[in-house]
């Protein structure tokens, strides 16, 4: 099993990320052995995970958070999936 997750960082901002252990992956960025960004921004706490059947599914859904806006993470975050779909949607 493979898991998407965003970390809440300390100044309030998300960082998206995947691995087999998101709980053990939470550690290492807080002990300074993640990624740069997480690094500079410490402490990090875990606020959402996603199951998902390969690494290759973990890595596309990754890719795709990472390119939606804050507010839209946040209603993910937040379980909202109307706010999601509202947030989807491209204004003209």
């Amino acid at each position: 099993m493979y898991y998407v997750y965003i970390l809440r960082c300390a100044d309030g901002r998300f960082y998206v990320g995947s691995s087999e252990d998101p709980k053990s992956r939470v550690k290492a960025h807080n002990d300074g052995h993640g990624a740069a960004y997480t690094y500079k921004h410490r402490p990090v706490s875990l606020v959402y995970s996603e199951s998902l059947m390969s690494e290759i599914e973990a890595i596309n859904r990754e890719r795709q958070i990472k390119r939606w806006s804050h507010d839209k993470k946040q209603a993910l975050v937040d379980g909202a999936i109307e706010l999601i779909k509202n947030l989807s949607k491209r204004h003209h």
